[in-house]
């Protein structure tokens, strides 16, 4: 089972534009158009079937928010920040 990481190992991984709410990391983007914000879901999906990880994704016309959480674990984990540091390199492609 992959381990939990505690609350200081877990707010020393956030990175820029993630928040923590206890078991949660997210981040909210607007993009240029909707076009544009399925086009970064369609990439985000891609990447979480790879890692086995899928985020919780809200789509709001541009405005994306992602939450990740191990559930399976219980909390936060490594593979959380790990698909974060992965999402924030599809934003950052742009």
């Amino acid at each position: 089972m992959t381990e939990i990481l505690s609350d200081s190992e877990a707010d020393g991984r956030l990175g820029a534009g993630w928040t923590r709410t206890g078991a949660v990391i997210s981040r909210e983007v607007e993009l240029a158009s909707f076009p544009q914000a399925i086009e970064v879901v369609n990439r985000v999906a891609e990447l979480a079937e790879t890692a086995d990880h899928h985020p919780d994704i809200d789509i709001r016309w541009r405005t994306l928010t992602f939450r990740l959480s191990t559930h399976s674990a219980g909390g936060l984990t490594a593979k959380d920040f790990d698909l974060a540091a992965e999402i924030d390199a599809v934003l950052a492609a742009l």
